[in-house]
């Protein structure tokens, strides 16, 4: 298969909404996993310096996505029953997140696999790649299908998973530029809602800003409480593809979504995909690198599973990675730019904060 150097996914009858997926210095690797060593991301956030205080263990991320491979052998044990709402006959949810979706078929839907892999890859095990909170568990509910879903499924599915155990919501999709406008107008409120819905439960959300290189995150992150999340590469520079962070509520960070294919496979982010749809060009065979704000997202996602883990209610979650984000260009903590948001999430300070 080609690769995949960017994700889109999400579309609605009046808001369509896609998944966002747009040489690195080697890592400091203090783990066994094979691929470690090309995820600069973990050291960019200073994941592995947080782990001492805890690897997410008892916190759930949902990934509302494309769903996950349950046979990805990275992610053994890390997943929990989910729920499907793309492609349902009648009743809904109609499976328990798995990539393939009703039908059986895989239409191009390894996104949310990979996503996952960040989140919770399992670390230390000798195979593949390590997540950010490899103690964490993920819920894949299966929002989208070939790359696109209506906002009513996510909706619905941002909703289950609230209701269903998650501390943690990952959207790693989005609208197009422009799409702000229809939950503005009152045209679709649907996602919006659904977020307020789940932070009344104490569940925080994290969204993708999106990948066209416009100057405001994309919905649901723009009109949600959602933290919306821009994309850096491995020089810690904002990634040329992605929306700058920012929004009305100013609730924005950034972290590791990779330079988008310029500077190979390396300079992406790798993480998990359904057993053999790694692409020719990065020679993944189950393991892949893409480039986006939906692989910047899941970065955030599991510093706040790391977090949860410590037993923190939302509020302190959100202040946590708020407050201890730099800005790597003025080195300063905590403080909203429109480039940057509040900064690159920082897990070892937020752990510590």
């Amino acid at each position: 298969m080609n690769r995949k150097p960017f994700a889109g996914v999400a579309t609605s009858a009046a808001l369509v909404v896609a998944v966002l997926v747009a040489v690195a210095p080697g890592a400091q690797a203090a783990t066994n996993d094979p691929l470690r060593d090309k995820q600069w991301g973990l050291d960019q956030i200073n994941a592995e310096a947080a782990w001492s205080a805890g690897t997410g263990e008892g916190a759930v991320v949902a990934v509302v996505d494309t769903g996950v491979d349950f046979d990805q052998p990275d992610l053994a044990g890390q997943l929990l029953p989910g729920a499907t709402f793309s492609g349902c006959a009648d009743v809904r949810p109609c499976g328990e997140g798995d990539f393939r979706g009703p039908d059986g078929q895989n239409d191009g839907d390894e996104h949310g696999t990979h996503v996952a892999g960040i989140v919770a890859a399992a670390a230390d095990n000798g195979i593949g790649v390590a997540g950010v909170a490899p103690g964490a568990k993920v819920l894949p509910v299966k929002v989208l299908e070939g790359g696109s879903g209506s906002s009513q499924d996510i909706a619905d599915g941002i909703r289950w998973a609230a209701d269903n155990g998650a501390d943690v919501i990952n959207l790693s999709l989005g609208s197009a530029p422009g799409g702000q406008l229809l939950t503005i107008i009152g045209v679709d409120t649907l996602m919006r809602d659904a977020i307020a819905y789940a932070r009344e439960r104490g569940v925080l959300t994290v969204a993708a800003a999106g990948n066209s290189s416009t100057p405001l995150c994309t919905d649901p992150a723009f009109t949600s409480s959602a933290i919306c999340v821009g994309a850096t590469d491995s020089a810690r520079l904002h990634a040329y593809y992605s929306e700058l962070p920012i929004k009305l509520d100013l609730k924005s960070v950034s972290a590791p979504g990779g330079a988008g294919g310029l500077n190979g496979c390396d300079g992406d982010v790798w993480s998990t995909v359904p057993v053999g749809t790694g692409s020719d060009t990065c020679a993944g065979g189950s393991y892949d690198a893409y480039a986006g704000t939906s692989m910047a997202t899941p970065h955030v996602a599991g510093v706040a599973a790391l977090l949860y883990g410590q037993g923190r209610t939302m509020a302190e979650v959100e202040s946590a990675i708020l407050g201890t984000a730099r800005d790597p260009l003025l080195g300063l903590v905590g403080v909203w730019t429109p480039l940057y948001g509040y900064g690159i999430v920082d897990a070892a300070a937020a752990v510590a904060y």
